[in-house]
């Protein structure tokens, strides 16, 4: 993982990023155990504040769990949330703003599903 020190997005939420991005992919699964806030603070040159800091996000999330003493580690419902909310994001992001310049161009309804389905029988 390469940090962007200069980006406008802050260090924690990237560390916190990739690491959801990991389990998604399914580098990382139920029950891996993550890098300790020192480790990520050594490996990449940060306060382990920082490294905390995603941790407490991902954790309020129901991503990851801590045991006391031992680490950090990936809940058994880790993918399946970030799952439901990437399709809920791609809904919004993309899919909603295409249907909505679809229909400013002129498209009906119809012809959108039409074009949608043409594209899934692609698969």
């Amino acid at each position: 993982m390469a940090l962007e020190f200069d980006s406008k997005t802050p260090i924690y939420q990237q560390i916190a990023e990739e690491i959801r991005r990991r389990i998604v992919e399914g580098e990382l699964h139920a029950g891996d155990q993550l890098m300790s806030t020192t480790q990520y603070a050594t490996t990449y040159r940060i306060n382990p504040a920082t490294a905390n800091k995603a941790f407490s996000e991902l954790t309020a999330e129901g991503i990851i769990f801590k045991r006391r003493g031992i680490g950090m580690f990936v809940t058994d419902e880790a993918a399946a949330i970030l799952r439901s909310e990437g399709r809920q994001s791609y809904a919004g992001e993309r899919l909603a703003p295409a249907i909505r310049q679809g229909l400013a161009l002129g498209y009906t309804p119809e012809h959108i599903r039409a074009l949608v389905n043409d594209i899934l029988e692609e698969k």
